[in-house]
């Protein structure tokens, strides 16, 4: 197996509403999520549980899948601590957590954490040496920390490669990963999250996934106006199926191997549905079959 990919195995699940389901819930739909061969569990952070935390409810939760906290948020714990927190985790599952660093956005920065928002690469690299020079947690193991910044930036996905094993591309379209491939090189791993709405019928997804593609816009305008998506706020078809998958199963295997053709190692699958409080376990399933085999 190529050794971009080892930690992340090819296809993974991005479990995004998490926050929504009870204690008890997170654990069965992570328990499932393993069961039906997914490599790794991706979620995020907001403002629902603390990343480390969830991280070791869905580790105890499950034997083999590696858990990525997808989008840890810099400014909800200082990094000593997020040191502390890694080292705990690894020491306890060995090779099964990875760290996925985001730099947040200026109103969970300030309105919601209180901090003030610093310009983000530069932030990203005081945080990383800072954590690189934590002295406190359990001891060190000899396997080097596992990695990733949740990037769209030039400047993030070189510090990226830098300092990391790779990136983490969430929500863009096909000629994106072609873009992230080139700017990381050809050695740092690169794992994409697609979003994805399943229905047999194409036309009864069209409307989740156009209001999916318009709240991904704000972080996105200036990079879709560069691959030639001129008025992203339009949101016409092609542009809402270049960042939504959706339809049926055909479609979202297609988007996955069109991404791992592009140069993805890893793609994870953000299924998104009607009812975000209840886990997508039919769907996952039903993509399992087809991409698991």
């Amino acid at each position: 197996m190529n050794t971009r990919e080892h930690v992340l195995g090819r296809i993974g699940i991005w479990a995004g509403d998490l926050d929504a389901y009870p204690a008890a819930g997170v654990r069965k739909a992570a328990a499932a999520i393993e069961d039906l061969g997914y490599s790794t569990l991706w979620f995020a952070e907001t403002t629902g549980r603390e990343a480390m935390a969830q991280a070791a409810i869905l580790l105890s939760a499950t034997r083999r899948i590696t858990v990525a906290a997808g989008m840890t948020d810099i400014y909800a714990r200082d990094a000593v601590t997020t040191a502390a927190a890694e080292r705990t985790l690894e020491e306890a599952f060995p090779g099964r957590f990875l760290l996925g660093l985001w730099e947040s956005h200026p109103s969970l920065a300030e309105d919601v954490r209180g901090h003030h928002f610093s310009p983000p690469s530069a932030m990203m690299r005081s945080y990383l040496d800072t954590l690189d020079a934590a002295p406190f947690g359990p001891p060190t193991t000899t396997v080097p920390p596992h990695r990733v910044l949740t990037a769209l930036d030039p400047d993030m996905f070189a510090l990226a490669t830098e300092r990391t094993r790779g990136a983490n591309v969430l929500g863009m379209p096909v000629e994106y990963t072609r873009t992230a491939r080139a700017t990381l090189g050809p050695d740092a791993l690169l794992a994409i999250t697609q979003l994805c709405v399943l229905s047999p019928d194409r036309s009864q997804t069209a409307e989740l996934a156009r209001t999916t593609a318009a709240a991904t816009l704000p972080n996105r305008r200036a990079h879709l106006h560069n691959l030639g998506y001129k008025d992203a706020d339009a949101l016409d078809e092609r542009l809402v199926d270049a960042i939504v998958a959706h339809g049926p199963a055909k479609e979202i295997v297609h988007r996955v191997h069109q991404h791992l053709d592009a140069g993805a190692d890893h793609v994870s699958l953000h299924l998104l549905t009607a009812t975000p409080n209840t886990p997508p376990a039919r769907q996952w399933e039903q993509l399992a079959a087809h991409l698991l085999v």
